[in-house]
C-alpha cells in the first residue's frame, strides 16, 4: 500500500511541471487535486478524531463533557482547512 502510494506521488510530482508549461490548463486540475486532496485527509483526520473521542468517553465517562468540547474545537479546526483550501481554489481558478 505505501509503495503504491510512493509511486503516485512520485508520477504526481513528474508530471506537474509538464502540466504547468501546458498553459490554463494546469490550475484547474491542480486545484481539483488540491481540493480532493484536502477533502480526504480532512475526512480521514475528523474520522480518528471521533474514533479517539469516542473511545476516551467509553473508557472514562465522567470526563465526557471535557472530550465533547475538546473533539467540538478539533473538528472545527480540520474542518476550517477543508474550507480554506476551497477559498484559495475559487480565488486561483476565478
Amino acid at each position: 500500500m505505501t509503495r503504491k502510494l510512493f509511486v503516485l506521488l512520485v508520477l504526481m510530482l513528474m508530471t506537474s511541471p509538464f502540466l504547468s508549461a501546458q498553459g490554463n490548463y494546469a490550475v484547474p486540475i491542480s486545484a481539483g487535486f488540491s481540493m480532493a486532496i484536502a477533502s480526504g485527509l480532512c475526512g480521514l483526520a475528523q474520522s480518528k478524531a471521533i474514533a479517539s473521542a469516542v473511545e476516551g468517553m467509553a473508557r472514562n465517562p465522567g470526563a465526557a463533557a471535557a472530550i465533547r468540547g475538546a473533539l467540538i474545537l478539533g473538528i472545527i479546526f480540520i474542518e476550517s482547512l477543508a474550507l480554506y483550501t476551497l477559498v484559495i481554489v475559487f480565488a486561483k481558478v476565478s
